[in-house]
């Protein structure tokens, strides 16, 4: 009896720790892991970094947002929808154009930036290269996203584009031209 009475408040400590360690493994109402709803904390930072960009990217038409709730018994926790301004509903970002999905990423890797330059102590994320995904905008689009991208050199960044885009060439002043013939590869430089 005595070994019994010494034995319950170990017991108690064993319920509450595998209580504990069910919540933190996603044994919980969002059924969400404790490593997922940190991730998904830092998602929404990114999120509402990415949006000043996106807005002024699409025009105004698109916002993207947190849709991290749980769906069914699924894991939930790092989903993003979009915001269709024009039609006012939330929409999977799978049904965005090429396009609309270039300009939506570039947004999230900017965001992405903004977020880690606050939490290394202001340290400025100088560099930034982005690879294609230019060929897949309108004109109008493709000036809203150079606009933006031109902003960020205004603001004392250096984004390298990686393209195959005619109209682009235009717009970039310093250029590395990689020219292909029969004896192989050439680098030449433009404006440099």
């Amino acid at each position: 009896m005595r070994l019994h009475g010494e034995l319950e408040p170990l017991r108690e400590t064993a319920r509450r720790s595998n209580h504990l360690k069910r919540l933190v493994n996603g044994e919980n109402e969002r059924n969400m892991p404790l490593s997922i709803f940190v991730l998904a904390a830092r998602l929404r930072q990114v999120i509402d970094a990415a949006n000043v960009r996106l807005r002024k990217m699409s025009g105004g038409r698109y916002e993207l947002l947190y849709s991290g709730d749980k769906k069914g018994n699924a894991m939930s926790g790092l989903g993003i929808e979009v915001m269709d301004g024009n039609t006012s509903h939330a929409r999977s970002t799978g049904t965005l154009s090429g396009g609309e999905s270039f300009y939506a990423s570039l947004a999230l890797a900017l965001g992405l930036a903004e977020v880690v330059q606050q939490e290394s102590g202001g340290r400025r994320l100088d560099t930034l290269f982005i690879d294609e995904g230019f060929g897949t905008l309108d004109s109008e689009t493709l000036d809203q996203v150079m606009n933006e991208i031109d902003s960020l050199r205004e603001g004392g960044r250096t984004v390298g584009l990686v393209s195959h885009v005619e109209e682009l060439r235009t717009r970039i002043p310093a250029q590395i031209q990689i020219e292909k013939d029969h004896t192989g590869s050439a680098i030449r430089t433009v404006g440099i």
